[in-house]
């Protein structure tokens, strides 16, 4: 059987079921033989994240456990360096996976901003890009958006290449309309956060305490993720 590799990255700080969504509808769209769950080391796009690498591998192994063909993967945390998905994408290759066998999963508003990745466009080479549409940016708005990008775009499942070129493939998909960042406001606001997180997520920030006294240096974190939402990212 052909491999079919996703690779669901983030800094997941929390993991989410707006994630978990994203992976959902990629395995079935494409038939992925599997999905790695990729939490960052040190995202070049925005603060250091709160939860420890320790706590955000826990949370995401947990949110993967019974899902079959999920893993979550330390492939970022291994490396004392920026998280850049280019350098994650050449490691796989280097274990054996061809480009065309990887998918890297996206949701449509941060795949928006792919032309200020590190190594664009020669990064749209080195895997094909399953981008899913997320509440308030859906994939039938992107070839408009991207109109360079918009010839290598198709709705096809199968193993479409575009000109030669690598694919984009585009998923419309309901995805749960919810942040990390509003997660950890709630948790900090002595609110909720049942059904926004996987319940074995939610345990975990709950015996640890996660996200619910915040210094203010951590404060200023979220502060600057807000700001950093409202303008391109480094790296996705």
């Amino acid at each position: 059987m052909k491999r079919r590799v996703g690779i669901l990255g983030g800094t997941f700080d929390p993991i989410h079921c707006g994630h978990l969504d994203l992976g959902a509808a990629v395995q079935r769209a494409l038939e992925l033989t599997s999905l790695l769950v990729v939490p960052a080391n040190v995202p070049p796009h925005r603060p250091p994240p709160i939860a420890s690498s320790f706590h955000r591998f826990g949370m995401v192994a947990l949110a993967v456990a019974g899902r079959p063909g999920w893993e979550a993967s330390d492939l970022e945390l291994l490396h004392d360096m920026p998280s850049y998905t280019a350098a994650t994408l050449q490691r796989l290759h280097e274990r054996g996976f061809h480009p065309r066998e990887l998918f890297f999963v996206i949701g449509a508003d941060a795949f928006l901003e792919i032309r200020s990745w590190k190594n664009y466009p020669g990064i749209l080479e080195s895997a094909q890009f399953a981008v899913v549409s997320r509440p308030g940016c859906a994939v039938d708005a992107l070839p408009g958006r991207l109109p360079d990008l918009a010839p290598r775009m198709t709705t096809t499942s199968g193993d479409a290449v575009v000109d030669g070129h690598a694919s984009i493939f585009l998923i419309n998909a309901p995805t749960a309309d919810v942040s990390s960042t509003a997660i950890r406001q709630r948790r900090l606001a002595g609110q909720s956060i049942s059904g926004l997180v996987p319940p074995g997520v939610e345990q975990h920030i709950e015996q640890h305490g996660l996200y619910t006294s915040m210094a203010a240096e951590q404060r200023e974190h979220d502060r600057l993720t807000n700001m950093a939402a409202g303008r391109l990212h480094g790296e996705g």
